[in-house]
């Protein structure tokens, strides 16, 4: 016979996949099913943690446990910044992300804060700044639903976008377009940007903030946004849960070989 545990989650997993609980739905409190004659508190934690290993469910000190979206979001490359969707359009890249994965939003699924700060060692680097200059920090919590996804802080210089929609602290993207449309408006239209990835552990903060299940690793995004003429308009710093985005690039092969012949 199978253990007492192995059935509770084997139950519990025929209800996730008929969509009794819904992705994104947190599981009932382990003292809830064990009031509910399914089993000792031994029992039910031991179920959902088997669910947790299978895929199912996602589980954090403080937040519970929460049914796993069925596929992570496609986080797009080049196409999510397409000035069609931004420019013409209501398009902002994380928006961008959930049309391109078939998934809904909800424009106040993005919160922000926004203040000046000392840039960051890694900020003052990217802008040529002497420490301690004061940037403005845009820093945005981006949610699918209930379900923290990632976190992007944006860092600006203050002559650039001082008086503008990106210095204002309302929740949601700044306005119709975002924030590259604010710079357009402003006279900065962006041209073209360069983005490192890479993967590491959480911190204790960002663990709480994104409600990783223990021992989840993040994929930490820098870009730099720069005009025609090579001005860097926005150096951001994005914070990813591994487990919720799946990274696709679609880009045209370079040929370095048939540009030289061509320029002979």
């Amino acid at each position: 016979m199978a253990p007492k545990w192995r059935d509770l989650a084997d139950k519990i997993a025929g209800q996730i996949r008929r969509g009794e609980y819904a992705p994104g739905e947190h599981l009932p409190h382990i003292r809830e099913l064990v009031e509910a004659g399914e089993g000792s508190k031994s029992t039910v934690h031991a179920a959902y943690k088997a669910l947790e290993s299978e895929g199912l469910v996602t589980s954090s000190r403080g937040h519970g446990t929460v049914v796993r979206p069925p596929l992570p979001l496609k986080r797009l490359g080049t196409e999510r910044y397409d000035k069609v969707k931004w420019r013409d359009g209501d398009e902002v890249a994380f928006i961008a992300d959930r049309v391109a994965s078939g998934r809904s939003y909800r424009r106040n699924e993005q919160t922000q804060t926004v203040k000046l700060v000392a840039a960051p060692p890694v900020v003052a680097a990217a802008y040529g700044l002497h420490p301690g200059t004061e940037v403005y920090s845009r820093a945005r919590l981006v949610k699918e639903g209930d379900q923290p996804t990632h976190t992007l802080t944006s860092y600006y210089l203050p002559e650039i976008v001082e008086g503008t929609r990106l210095v204002d602290p309302s929740p949601g993207p700044a306005g119709r377009g975002g924030g590259f449309r604010v710079l357009y408006d402003a006279g900065y239209e962006i041209d073209h940007m360069t983005e490192e990835l890479f993967a590491r552990p959480a911190t204790a903060d960002e663990s709480a903030l994104l409600q990783l299940p223990s021992g989840e690793w993040v994929v930490e995004l820098h870009r730099s946004t720069y005009t025609a003429d090579n001005t860097m308009v926005e150096f951001a710093v994005g914070v990813h849960a591994g487990s919720r985005f799946a990274w696709t690039y679609d880009f045209p092969v370079p040929d370095s070989a048939a540009h030289k012949g061509a320029s002979r």
